[in-house]
């Protein structure tokens, strides 16, 4: 058993490990010292309470929608439309705040963050209706969502849900009451990490010690002895991909309600996106993606610092994290392959 939960580590950190050689080659080639670049951004991500809070703050979103990744892909549906149910879900989120005027903190934000996962949930109703009823890829259609709700917001927050007198593309600010507590002042780190980090401690939970979960692995392992032994699968791959949804919008709002305190154009720099590299490096458990969601903060949260104390470029950073999303990735063919082979 411990040669093979460590080989599932060797497996899950060769991604980081390849990124991090490559990285390397390119900053020597650039005439920087690799080391010394790595030690400040160690440095800079976990050298004390400030920087480790910046790096946990910047790992809130990404436990998410991992998390709304990982529910999706363990049932074999590979839900690339996470990121449209963030930007909805922090629209919705965001609206609620500043409309729902005086009343206190204890109603307003269950009232916002159950709106963003349930705006998040809709969303992906037609996408899982299609894939059940008509066997349309769900690759498709949910990557074309993402389109659609990244331009639907843009419309809207430039439109009747512009801040009046903003130059910017802005809804007003939340009210104070709507606004997730920090945890540690001055720091960003909000409420928001906890419930994050205890939905995704709670996923391990249902997926080790539940029937449910058990299901739901075993029909993204062989969907076909699954209808063999009478699981509806359709049925439940339905309730994954609405989970899936609604876990995105639950994203969306916390990061609306805990950071931004509004939602503006550009909501996500593509947490979407990333959460599909943070379950792919997670292997789907929950272990793994708080790792992997931590990798990818501590990067974010060093990058966003470097420039200021080297003269390493940001794109620098940002070539570490494309590679490790791009080994990662290359998971995802596999399963690919696997899911047409088995269906």
């Amino acid at each position: 058993m411990i040669r093979a939960g460590l080989t599932q580590l060797g497996a899950a950190a060769l991604p980081f490990v390849l990124a991090l050689a490559i990285g390397a080659i390119v900053l020597a080639a650039t005439g920087h010292d690799p080391l010394s670049v790595y030690a400040l951004m160690a440095s800079e991500a976990f050298g004390g309470t400030r920087r480790i809070a910046a790096t946990l703050t910047a790992t809130t979103p990404l436990l998410l929608t991992g998390l709304a990744t990982a529910v999706a892909f363990r049932s074999g549906v590979f839900n690339v439309g996470v990121e449209g149910c963030f930007y909805l879900g922090g629209l919705a989120a965001a609206t609620l705040g500043f409309w729902l005027v005086g009343w206190p903190a204890i109603a307003i934000i269950p009232v916002a963050l159950l709106a963003g996962a349930l705006i998040g949930g809709a969303w992906m109703v037609a996408p899982a209706a299609l894939k059940v009823r008509l066997g349309v890829d769900e690759v498709v259609t949910t990557l074309m969502l993402n389109f659609i709700a990244i331009n639907l917001t843009s419309w809207l927050v430039n439109g009747p849900l512009l801040a009046r007198g903003s130059a910017n593309s802005a809804t007003p600010a939340i009210e104070k009451a709507a606004e997730l507590p920090r945890l540690l002042p001055p720091s960003t780190l909000h409420l928001g990490f906890i419930i994050s980090l205890a939905l995704v401690i709670l996923y391990g939970f249902w997926d080790r010690f539940t029937v449910a979960g058990f299901r739901s692995r075993l029909i993204g392992l062989n969907a076909r002895f699954c209808r063999a032994v009478g699981i509806d699968v359709p049925s439940l791959v339905f309730r994954m991909m609405i989970l899936s949804g609604l876990i995105g919008g639950l994203a969306g709002a916390i990061h609306a309600l805990g950071l931004v305190h509004r939602f503006v154009a550009g909501f996500s720099p593509g947490y979407g996106f990333t959460g599909i590299a943070v379950a792919l490096l997670g292997r789907n458990s929950a272990l793994g993606m708080i790792l992997a969601a931590l990798v990818f903060g501590a990067l974010a949260s060093s990058g966003a610092t470097i420039q200021l104390f080297s003269d390493v470029p940001i794109e620098i950073v940002e070539v570490l994290q494309g590679t490790v999303m791009i080994f990662a990735v290359a998971k995802l063919g596999l399963l690919l392959r696997d899911r047409r082979r088995l269906a």
